[in-house]
């Protein structure tokens, strides 16, 4: 959990005019996220690239769409153009250990997003959502609204990726609780809504009784509801989400989605870039400690006009 003392000097940090055109804010800051086709990486990417640029940096916004040959790539490439630090959302727990460790001993600072990687040490900072937090939130709310016997559906994200076995397990953690809820189905659909589509029209077509879906990002609850609707089966089918993108609280708004888990993609992505910033100008981390955990939160219906920007909900 992060500390009140972290998130107080982030606060302070994010709360000061930036300042912009600086002789010592001059430099390139590349950042490389995974798809913008994505709108939670998107979003990742324009707000480390609006921060940087405030902050007097030039800015470059790349993808490796999980692909670790393409992201070595923009690693050899922001060597080369000289970044003075990289904000990476890693390919691979595992296989992007090896690109952060060339930066690093390179003299570029790494800022690692969303993902983590699996050894500590290299990266000047990991900050990512709290996602055990997060999927304890939405499971939670699930088991509330599905109540104690159903049948229901998961899916799950990309298995390179840390995050998809930690909301699964979070999920599993709240909901093998219940004897009487029983899942029928747990597919892997690599974060996204074609998968999530095609996977659900399968399952459907196996399992003539679904009463619910917990999945483990918005983009594979979104492919299900279109399999679901498309198959006359979404009303009554409580749908539950994780990211809280724009399309999410769009079907929330339609009652097609029972809920989404909100990441504060917004907040960690600008964060990371203050906390490059700092370091570039005074050679030591602005946080003491390299994984920092940023809490989610629950959109509902009852609080779903408070998402007031992307992936941003008002208090």
């Amino acid at each position: 959990m992060i500390k009140f003392t972290k998130r107080a000097l982030l606060a302070a940090a994010a709360s000061l005019p930036l300042m912009a055109g600086t002789a010592w804010a001059e430099g390139l800051i590349s950042i490389i996220v995974t798809d913008p086709a994505n709108p939670y990486w998107f979003t990742e990417g324009e707000v480390a690239k609006e921060t940087a640029e405030e902050l007097g940096y030039e800015a470059t916004v790349a993808a490796h769409k999980g692909d670790t040959n393409v992201e070595s790539n923009l690693i050899d490439a922001a060597i080369t153009n000289g970044a003075k630090a990289i904000i990476l959302d890693p390919a691979n727990a595992d296989g992007s250990i090896g690109v952060v460790r060339k930066a690093t001993e390179a003299g570029i600072p790494v800022f690692l997003v969303n993902a983590e990687i699996n050894e500590s040490g290299i990266a000047i900072a990991q900050l990512v959502s709290n996602n055990a937090q997060g999927a304890a939130l939405g499971a939670v709310k699930f088991q509330e609204l599905v109540g104690d016997e159903a049948k229901y559906v998961e899916f799950f994200g990309n298995p390179a990726d840390n995050n998809a076995a930690t909301r699964s397990n979070g999920y599993n953690t709240v909901l093998s609780q219940y004897p009487g809820l029983e899942k029928v189905a747990q597919e892997v659909a690599n974060w996204d809504r074609t998968q999530g589509y095609n996977k659900m029209q399968s399952i459907i077509q196996a399992n003539p009784v679904i009463d619910a879906v917990i999945s483990g990002n918005d983009e594979m609850a979104l492919g299900a509801i279109a399999a679901l609707k498309e198959a006359g089966k979404l009303e009554g089918t409580i749908i539950g989400g994780f990211d809280g993108s724009p399309d999410a609280v769009e079907a929330i708004k339609a009652g097609e989605m029972a809920y989404t888990v909100l990441q504060p993609v917004a907040v960690f992505s600008r964060d990371a870039v203050i906390q490059a910033d700092y370091y570039i100008k005074n050679g030591e981390p602005m946080v003491a400690e390299e994984k920092q955990l940023f809490d989610c939160a629950l959109i509902t219906p009852e609080n779903v006009a408070n998402y007031t920007a992307p992936f941003t909900l008002s208090e």
